[in-house]
């Protein structure tokens, strides 16, 4: 397998695939790299080097025990992008993948990058406080959380054929396979690790991360997203952006990656292109 190791020992899985441009994946909460199939393929298929990692503790990566949070991914995120020594990389981030995406850019800059890509994405914050009122309250993160310690394999299924690919709304189609993988993966990851991750893309602040960002950006969610409400989220994130460009997908759920593959990998195409 094709991995680095970070300062703290930490080995990060990575798949490396296709030639040209670099475009690296951050993937979302509890899944691994593979939720980038999709994407990957496709953009390999057009002339670009996809590459995504496992986050720590999630699919093939090492689980350590700590240093579970934001700032410790964006770092591993900067090893893997200084390992592999791109230039001229554009940085996609799905979900949580968005938070990571948007640390690495406040905290080491664009110096290796020419675009950005949030798909979907937790930041500014999710959680809801006095200055961010349209987000969600603690109550909804310690659910997850106890939801993760009495059962989380339950919990993965509870998420996967529900509200993350919107099969809870009439006359959805998600198939069980898509239903499975989700588990599959989430099931891959360390329980120590999707715990704490849940913190770091629920409770971390993104807003200052967003304002210096230098590059095109594009800002991609689902006007039905259940799991990362876009008024706290895209909409909040395309004012503090310079220059970004939002697209809203009507109707669609927090899994587009999936259910609506064909357009995001059209958009992103677009975008990489433009």
């Amino acid at each position: 397998m094709s991995t680095i190791t970070t300062t703290d020992g930490t080995q990060i899985y990575y798949k490396d695939w296709g030639d040209g441009q670099p475009v690296v994946f951050s993937h979302g909460w509890p899944l691994s790299a593979d939720s980038w199939e999709s994407q990957m393929v496709f953009l390999a298929s057009n002339g670009y080097r996809c590459i995504a990692h496992d986050r720590r503790g999630h699919g093939r990566s090492s689980q350590s025990w700590n240093h579970n949070d934001m700032d410790t991914y964006a770092d591993d995120l900067a090893m893997l992008m200084e390992t592999l020594d791109l230039k001229d990389a554009v940085l996609i981030g799905f979900s949580a993948g968005g938070g990571e995406v948007a640390r690495y850019i406040g905290r080491h800059g664009t110096k290796r990058l020419a675009k950005a890509a949030l798909i979907s994405a937790v930041p500014p914050l999710m959680l809801k406080t006095a200055a961010n009122p349209d987000g969600m309250p603690i109550e909804k993160f310690d659910e997850i959380r106890q939801g993760a310690i009495a059962d989380r394999s339950q919990l993965y299924k509870d998420i996967a054929s529900g509200p993350f690919f919107g099969a809870n709304r009439p006359g959805a189609k998600v198939s069980q396979g898509m239903i499975d993988s989700f588990w599959l993966q989430g099931m891959q990851a360390g329980h120590k690790n999707t715990l704490d991750c849940i913190k770091a893309f629920s409770e971390t602040d993104f807003t200052e991360d967003l304002k210096k960002f230098d590059i095109p950006t594009l800002i991609v969610h689902g006007d039905d997203d259940q799991i990362v409400p876009i008024a706290a989220s895209a909409l909040r994130s395309a004012k503090l952006v310079k220059h970004a460009t939002l697209k809203i997908y009507a109707g669609a759920p927090h899994g587009i990656a999936d259910t609506h593959k064909e357009q995001l990998n059209a958009d992103l195409l677009a975008f990489l292109k433009s």
